[in-house]
């Protein structure tokens, strides 16, 4: 089937045709442009919504990151990934089908245009070969029709009798002239006939088939190339259906790996205070001054108001405990947490431990390279100076002292949270009165106490009578010395009962920490007080009894 050979009279038709051809490539291009910019819209809504839902990580203390929030965030990047593809699937169709349309599209109007010139060249050299041989075939017939006439006019002279011969060879002169043109343009006649035989066969089986099988090559190939462009509109989409359902299957995963029981354990770690519940109160008996005399019962009045007042004072602080149902007591951050109850005070410490360790590390790590390349400097001068690296080998061993110093300190202050996080117990739940009575646990720093609204600053109190504290320092007689410390940190001291202290002052040693936190010290003009443990470094004497 050729149209060259079944369309050879319907040049019109296949114009119009052809050009219904291009302007469909040209439709089906614009429709894959439209669904290029869905697609990319698309992929940019789902980066604005992954975005506007994702957590703001500006500060370290962002909240907890239970197990169903992971996931929802787990989710947000498989979304993003499954925008990205999006992208693809828009970069792959303009790439691959709307760019490859468009310049198809380009070179086919040019083809056509082409093709349509040759024919119409072709049809206008007919319709010129059509022209001249009508023209000569309009002259042979004129010609004819005048030697007719010629004849007709010697015949008429011939017959007649009154003609002269003069005449009479006028008009057969005029017919052989006549004839003789007649004879000549049915020659030219002829030629011309054949020619445009010759041209119109040549037009309808060799040049108007060569245009028309062009024609239809061109538009063959414009329907395999929409063929072509169709499969690669649906590989477009094809190609990334796997790592798509990759993004889905990591939103499943990510929806299996909620654990309520590991959510639950996070709240706990997340506010547990580490107090005890307060224990009972005491009964306070008002009848006992009704059955005695005057003067007893004035007496255990006064004992029992003090008794009252004690109490009363003890579970008024008390209550500034129970942080989880009250009050947090307010104020600024301090730098050992002592603002926090004791199982977060612990946490921070931790954590603080932990990155204080990290940079201690790196700048350990940094002194050991320095380190060596001073050694390769020194082997080589030609690579370097030595010396230049002695400002920078300087500062980082003050970085790694400092940060030692850090360590401790923060060990220390660790260390007192869990002595005392460990023993708490014990006391809260002892039936004596006397150990409802705030107790001073506090770091040098200052520290979280039972009162809510006071932060205190002091040596540990004495829970018997008052008089057996002051007896302490009353003695004619000084305690013995049974070690020295020496001083890490400056202390103030301005709390009744402690004693100040510079960086690297000497003290003696004259009794031991209990597990309050305090060590009992003396310098050597005598004066004598509590100092805190962690701010000291203790060396305690062997033979320490009577030294």
């Amino acid at each position: 089937m050729s149209w060259g050979t079944e369309l050879w009279d319907q040049f019109d038709s296949l114009d119009k045709h052809t050009q219904w051809g291009i302007d469909f490539l040209e439709r089906y291009a614009k429709f894959v442009k439209e669904r290029i910019e869905i697609e990319q819209n698309y992929a940019k809504q789902l980066r604005n919504l992954v975005k506007k839902y994702c957590p703001k990580r500006s500060s370290k203390d962002e909240e907890p990151r239970f197990t169903s929030c992971v996931a929802f965030f787990n989710i947000l990047n498989e979304l993003n990934d499954y925008a990205g593809q999006r992208e693809v699937v828009a970069e792959e169709m303009a790439h691959r089908v709307y760019g490859e349309l468009m310049r198809y599209a380009h070179d086919l109007k040019t083809e056509r245009k082409m093709h349509l010139q040759e024919g119409r060249k072709a049809q206008q050299y007919l319709d010129m070969c059509w022209k001249q041989m009508d023209n000569s075939k309009k002259k042979f017939e004129r010609e004819c029709r005048e030697a007719e006439k010629a004849q007709q006019s010697y015949e008429r002279l011939d017959n007649d009798t009154n003609a002269t011969k003069a005449d009479v060879e006028k008009a057969k002169q005029q017919l052989n002239l006549r004839t003789h043109m007649a004879d000549e343009n049915k020659n030219e006649y002829a030629a011309q006939l054949q020619n445009f035989n010759g041209e119109q066969h040549k037009h309808f089986y060799v040049v108007i088939p060569q245009i028309y099988k062009q024609l239809q090559e061109m538009d063959e190939r414009r329907t395999i190339k929409l063929s072509e462009c169709y499969r690669g509109f649906a590989d477009s989409e094809r190609k990334v259906i796997p790592i798509i359902s990759k993004c889905l299957e990591g939103m499943i995963l990510a929806a299996k790996s909620v654990d309520e029981r590991r959510d639950s354990q996070m709240v706990v770690d997340s506010f547990k205070s580490g107090f005890e519940p307060p224990g009972d109160f005491p009964f306070e008996d008002y009848s006992q001054h009704i059955y005695r005399t005057i003067s007893d019962g004035t007496i255990s009045a006064s004992k029992q108001e003090s008794g009252k007042m004690d109490a009363k004072t003890t579970v008024g602080k008390a209550k500034g405990k129970l942080w989880l149902f009250g009050k947090k007591p307010k104020g600024p951050a301090l730098e050992d947490f002592s603002h926090l109850p004791p199982e977060q005070r612990r946490k921070k410490l931790q954590q603080r431990i932990d990155e204080l360790n990290r940079e201690l590390q790196k700048e350990s790590d940094q002194k050991d390279a320095l380190n060596k390349m001073k050694d390769v400097y020194e082997k080589n001068p030609q690579m370097g100076d030595p010396g230049s690296l002695q400002p920078k080998l300087a500062e980082t061993m003050n970085n790694i002292d400092r940060l030692r110093m850090e360590i401790h300190k923060n060990e220390a202050w660790l260390s007192e949270v869990e002595g005392k996080t460990g023993g708490r117990g014990d006391r809260r739940h002892s039936s004596d009165i006397n150990h409802l009575v705030t107790q001073g646990r506090e770091s040098p720093e200052g520290s979280y106490t039972d009162d809510a609204n006071q932060e205190v600053r002091g040596p540990p109190q004495q829970h018997g009578h008052h008089n057996e504290f002051d007896d302490e320092f009353e003695d004619d007689d000084p305690l013995p010395a049974i070690g020295h410390c020496k001083a890490i940190y400056p202390f103030d001291g301005h709390n009744e009962g402690t004693l100040a202290m510079k960086e690297g002052e000497v003290l003696y040693i004259i009794e031991e920490d209990k597990g309050d936190g305090w060590t009992r010290a003396r310098r050597q003009n005598g004066e004598e007080g509590y100092v805190p443990t962690s701010y000291i470094d203790v060396t305690l004497e062997k033979n320490s009894k009577g030294s």
